[in-house]
């Protein structure tokens, strides 16, 4: 099929403003390539401006992969995706920069946002995905993208493994499962810790699963990718502003009309902004065993990382780790292993020298430390059996 065909048979469906449908992309062809096109020309054209034109184009079959959590696009021959083996390069080809750049002008304005020269840089949510999960888009243009348009697409699944499913993948194992049914159990607030797609959404989903069903657990989240097994989680999710940049509703909002739900346990699905100050204060008013996830490369970054969210919402240094010391109990780490392998790395502990708090290592790779007292001192106040 050649380009100039489909070049010219894309501009005439534009310029007619017909549908995008197979029986007007066939007509199309044939009046481009005076009515001698074969089937196989057709049937070509068809699909490739069904892909340039609907839904994610060429990218769709990626996204379709379930082990796919990323598809990222650097050059028109170079498109990548990265899951369960690594970032691995595709045969996936586009014809041109140009097609590049059509196809991420085309889902900024599917995700409500703009892309242009005047705006050469995008940051959205894509509606309609079906079942691949949500997937959140981000893309730049030239000359800001110095060689070539880029597009970043990150699937967001709904965490639907609980422990024992973890633990079966080799996440942690029998007995480090038992040590976070009983965080869970003795109501401990905790926080999941990793970087991106280390499994924190995961695992804090896994460990929701095992909340009582008496309890009620209300979810903030910036996207719907929780979903524990558990008759009474409630999810609220944010909403970025529309094209005019209104209506915006952010976690920061979410957190306080959670506070009225009456949540027995309070959740953030990732705290990411200033939102961590109405959580840390609901954690220090009675809704024991919150949670929420958090990036940071190591447990020991938690606070820190934590300040600088902290002072978005206002929260001075000392205020936050006085707030923390008393809010947060246990710190989870998740890391990404060779092989993709997403296990539980580290447990760590929250506790206050002066007016600082640090993260004290209490269980390291499948090892107690030396302060794995301080970890069975959270149970015995509580009157709990210690795990350890």
């Amino acid at each position: 099929m050649r380009a100039d065909l489909v070049e010219r048979v894309r501009r005439r469906l534009a310029v007619q403003g017909a549908d995008v449908s197979a029986a007007a992309v066939a007509d199309a062809v044939r009046a481009e390539a005076g009515g001698v096109a074969g089937h196989g020309d057709v049937l070509e054209a068809v699909r490739r401006l069904r892909q340039e034109l609907v839904g994610l184009g060429p990218l769709e079959e990626l996204i379709a992969d379930e082990a796919v959590t990323d598809v990222l696009v650097t050059a028109p021959d170079q498109v990548w995706v990265d899951g369960a083996e690594g970032l691995r390069r595709t045969r996936i080809r586009f014809a041109d920069e140009s097609a590049v750049r059509r196809l991420a002008q085309r889902l900024a304005l599917a995700a409500g946002r703009r892309l242009d020269d005047a705006q050469p840089y995008v940051d959205g949510w894509l509606p309609g995905v079906g079942p691949h999960g949500r997937v959140r888009l981000h893309a730049v243009l030239p000359p800001v993208a110095a060689d070539g348009t880029c597009i970043a697409l990150r699937v967001l699944r709904q965490a639907t493994f609980d422990l024992q499913q973890l633990h079966r993948s080799g996440a942690f194992d029998a007995e480090t499962a038992r040590v976070l049914e009983a965080i869970v159990s003795a109501r401990l607030a905790f926080l999941v810790s990793g970087g991106t797609g280390a499994g924190k959404s995961t695992l804090l989903g896994a460990l929701l699963g095992v909340v009582p069903a008496r309890e009620r657990v209300v979810c903030v989240e910036d996207a719907q990718e929780l979903a524990p097994r558990h008759p009474q989680f409630v999810r609220l999710v944010s909403r970025p502003p529309n094209i005019e940049g209104a209506g915006e509703i952010t976690l920061h909002d979410l957190v306080r009309q959670a506070l009225r739900m009456r949540p027995d346990r309070l959740v953030v699905g990732e705290v990411r902004g200033g939102e961590v100050v109405p959580m840390l204060n609901a954690l220090n008013t009675g809704h024991e065993g919150g949670a929420a996830t958090v990036h940071a490369n190591a447990p020991a970054e938690v606070p820190a990382r934590l300040e600088g969210l902290a002072a978005l919402g206002g929260l001075s240094r000392e205020g936050l780790h006085s707030q923390l010391a008393a809010a947060v109990h246990v710190v989870l780490h998740m890391r990404r292993q060779d092989g993709g392998v997403r296990a539980l790395t580290e447990i760590g502990v929250l506790h206050r020298e002066t007016t600082l708090v640090r993260v004290l290592p209490v269980w390291q790779r499948g090892t107690w430390t030396e302060h794995a007292d301080r970890f069975a001192e959270l149970f015995r106040a509580r009157g709990v059996q210690p795990p350890c």
